[in-house]
């Protein structure tokens, strides 16, 4: 299974593409007037083709969905939720290093 491309998540597909699945998917929620934001995207990117065949990456705006970053209490941007099958595994608030995200992923990443 590859997982490369990095997913748009809105209310209506979140339970599809990251409750429902049966893999770790990593998940940010950000909004387009956040630059730490839009500093985390390329190493997301990155991230996406370096783990391609374990992990799902998925982006949530959160100015275009309002029940889903408040039913996780997104109060801040960007915030990274990790999940495996469907259960927060971890949850990051603020800009990290591509080298603190991947210390973090390869703990839940087989």
């Amino acid at each position: 299974m590859s997982y490369n491309e990095i997913i748009e998540l809105n209310d209506n597909n979140f339970t599809k593409n990251v409750i429902e699945k049966k893999c770790v998917v990593l998940v940010d929620f950000w909004a387009e007037w956040c630059n730490p934001c839009k500093m985390l995207t390329p190493i997301l990117e990155d991230l996406a083709k370096e783990y391609k065949h374990k992990l799902q990456i998925a982006k949530m705006n959160v100015e275009n969905n309002n029940h889903i970053p408040k039913k996780y209490s997104i109060k801040s941007i960007p915030t990274l939720i990790l999940f495996s099958n469907g259960i927060i595994k971890k949850t990051l608030i603020g800009s990290i290093s591509k080298n603190q995200l991947k210390i973090l992923l390869t703990d839940h990443i087989k």
